[in-house]
């Protein structure tokens, strides 16, 4: 059995490579992620679906603020119960614009600004 001794080293170092791979991937997926930063919007209770739409498209507009797509309201009606502003390239200045756009509705109750790092406790 001359061959086995060959082709085990060979195996290993497929493995070996493989693995590798794999945890450089979840790596820079992971470091990717470390770079998240959202402010979640609060609303007053009786705040319509036409005010948070109203709401929402006043203050997506602002330099590095984007909001994830409008869900089907028909099907997810409570879907707007809190707004979601996707901040991760905002500077500072960027995200005191998005606080200072938010305040001026009185039906914005509050705003949580969270990152990556945050344990949610």
């Amino acid at each position: 059995m001359p061959v086995l001794p060959r082709v085990v080293p060979t195996v290993m170092a497929l493995l070996v490579t493989v693995v590798a791979i794999g945890v450089l991937a979840g790596c820079s997926r992971f470091d990717a992620a470390l770079g998240q930063q959202q402010a979640i919007v609060s609303f007053h209770g009786g705040t319509s679906t036409a005010e948070r739409l109203t709401i929402r498209a006043a203050c997506v507009g602002l330099p590095a603020v984007s909001a994830p797509k409008l869900p089907d309201l028909k099907k997810y009606p409570y879907a707007l119960q809190q707004l979601t502003f996707n901040l991760s390239k905002a500077t500072n200045a960027q995200v005191a614009g998005l606080e200072k756009c938010l305040q001026q509705f009185p039906a914005v109750a509050g705003v949580t600004l969270q990152d990556s790092s945050d344990t949610g406790g």
